[in-house]
């Protein structure tokens, strides 16, 4: 008797099985497709495409959620694949029953094609009225981000550990983007003046030179909103804010690894690893010389104009055009040897700023201004903060806000990168990251690897304009690049283990709130490579699902996952 129950059980868990994963690959098929139609704005296939995910996602749940199902989750080796299953479907039916149909409310009412941007005005009223639905699906998204990330899709049958990864990406994403629309709504009425003027400072960070959050400040402007209305009322250099003699206030963590010089120079702000500290020093600054009063402080990277001209078309400034293509080693590379003067280079550094600001308030089509902004805030390189105390609490919380990252259902580390050849060599600059998790020594370990690149041709100190090699002004032969590379572990992990290049040497070391951090200082002349390993061990270490943070770059580093060969 016993016997035929186990062959009808198996033979139930199968039939339902081969169910379960069919519907589960029709919510997979059918989500492709709907990221496709919300991007096109065909919200009416979106809302029916909502529906056929809704129905498959039930089934799937349904199928995977009987007694029996549950009792195979038990069994050693085999459980994991039924658990991993039927988290899944619950998972897709929570998204797509409590999740998508609140969002694709919101966008029909928002109604990207109309909200208004002509002239810089934008109609905030909407916001207002999608913001209940957006908190309720931003939730579930967030709830269902974590329970993915408790899979383990390491103690899964290969097929299905691909399927659980891609899933769990898939509902960050979704968890990322309507976390920054719900954001988007509580917060831009009142950071767009609806409820009185406000000022922002707007930096903007070069990559060819690098710093923590993307690059030195290399120009930077005053807007003003209001109503809904965005407009530029001032433009500035960094020859506007001569070196302090008595530099801000900063953090201990700052002053270890930089000095005092970002407190001193106003482009070296952009060092400081947590926008939560550089952006009211950029405040302080902008107050001190000018006077006026700041609400906030927005920093963008070069790199962005890519997708922003994505969305204008080409972009004409001074003697130059842009295009989609072009406009990243235009403004990077090419105006360096076009035009030597550095005064005239800021000239048209801000003329190119205006022009684009311009355009995107004006002449873009708002579905593919929103798009090109998405990209680039998904890639870290818009950073917002605000002078007001509730709305910094919500920006700070997200990726927006630039703080260091906190280590809840995913364990983060880091890697900074901060020039000091004092040219614009990093636009020749490149990295690749990878981590490494288990066991040495008996204890858990999470290894970190950054391979630096000087990737400028050999003949860099003839062939490239003394203002991009710095000609050995600051004691770096030209051609060369020497750059301070941190790197940060897990919160409450320690060093174990730092080399570089295979051989132990003095580095710089911080704390970064919890986190432990060591700074190299590596010189490379064109072609040169270099590899520095961190070890940390502790509390954090270890962890299945680390994520790297990295600092912005002209071309995006490499990062990977490696088997674990233990240092130490």
């Amino acid at each position: 008797m016993i016997v035929i129950f186990i062959v009808l059980a198996i033979a139930w868990v199968g039939i339902r099985g081969i169910g379960a994963v069919n519907s589960l690959q029709e919510v997979a098929t059918s989500s492709s497709k709907l990221k496709q139609a919300i991007g096109q704005g065909d919200l009416d296939r979106a809302a029916s495409l909502s529906s056929r995910i809704a129905h498959h996602a039930e089934s799937a749940h349904d199928l995977t959620s009987d007694p029996i199902w549950l009792g195979f989750g038990l069994l050693p080796w085999l459980g994991p694949n039924f658990s991993a299953v039927s988290e899944v479907a619950e998972i897709a039916d929570d998204v797509a029953s409590d999740a998508l149909l609140p969002v694709l409310e919101a966008a029909d009412a928002l109604d990207l094609a109309s909200l208004g941007l002509s002239g810089g005005a934008i109609d905030l009223t909407p916001f207002a009225q999608i913001e209940p639905s957006l908190a309720d699906a931003s939730a579930t998204l967030t709830s269902a981000e974590t329970r993915a990330l408790g899979i383990d899709a390491d103690a899964t049958l290969p097929p299905l550990a691909d399927a659980v990864r891609e899933m769990r990406s898939t509902v960050t994403q979704a968890a990322t983007v309507v976390g920054a629309l719900h954001g988007a709504s509580a917060l831009l009425p009142s950071m767009l003046g609806a409820e009185g003027p406000r000022n922002y400072v707007l930096a903007m960070q070069n990559n060819a030179e690098l710093r923590s959050s993307g690059g030195i400040i290399g120009a930077i402007a005053l807007l003003h909103a209001e109503n809904g209305r965005i407009t530029l009322v001032q433009q500035a250099s960094t020859q506007d804010f001569p070196p302090l003699d008595t530099p801000i206030p900063l953090s201990e963590s700052t002053v270890a690894l930089f000095e005092d010089r970002p407190g001193r120079y106003l482009q070296n702000l952009t060092s400081i690893p947590d926008f939560t500290e550089a952006g009211p020093a950029i405040a302080t600054r902008w107050q001190n010389r000018f006077g006026q009063p700041v609400d906030g402080v927005i920093a963008v990277d070069a790199v962005m104009t890519e997708s922003l001209v994505a969305a204008t078309g080409p972009l004409a400034f001074g003697p130059f055009t842009a295009t989609e293509e072009t406009v990243v080693d235009l403004l990077l590379s090419e105006i360096y040897a076009a035009v030597p003067d550095p005064a005239a280079q800021d000239e048209i550094f801000s003329q190119a700023a205006g022009a684009l600001l311009s355009a995107a308030l004006t002449g873009a089509d708002p579905k593919d201004l929103v798009a090109a902004l998405s990209v680039s805030a998904d890639e870290r390189r818009i950073r917002i903060w605000s002078a007001h105390e509730e709305e910094e609490a919500i920006l700070s919380a997200s990726t927006l806000g630039g703080a260091l990252p906190e280590d809840d259902a995913q364990t983060h580390i880091g890697v900074l990168v901060n020039d000091t050849t004092g040219g614009k060599m990093d636009f020749y600059a490149d990295a690749a990251i990878t981590t490494s998790i288990g066991t040495c020594d008996g204890e858990p370990t999470t290894q970190v690897t950054v391979t630096w690149m000087n990737d400028a041709p050999a003949d860099a100190s003839t062939s490239l304009p003394p203002y991009v090699t710095a000609d050995g002004f600051y004691g770096v032969p030209a051609g060369s690049t020497r750059t301070l590379i941190t790197v940060y572990g897990p919160e409450g992990a320690t060093p174990s283990h730092i080399d570089r290049d295979g051989e132990e040497m003095s580095v710089q070391t911080a704390l970064l709130g919890s986190r432990s951090a060591v700074q190299h200082e590596v010189l490379l002349a064109p072609g040169e490579s270099s590899k520095i390993t961190v070890e940390f061990q502790g509390t954090g270490a270890g962890e299945r699902l680390t994520v790297v943070d990295h600092t912005p770059m002209v071309t995006t580093p490499e990062t990977s996952r490696e088997e674990l060969r233990c240092a130490s």
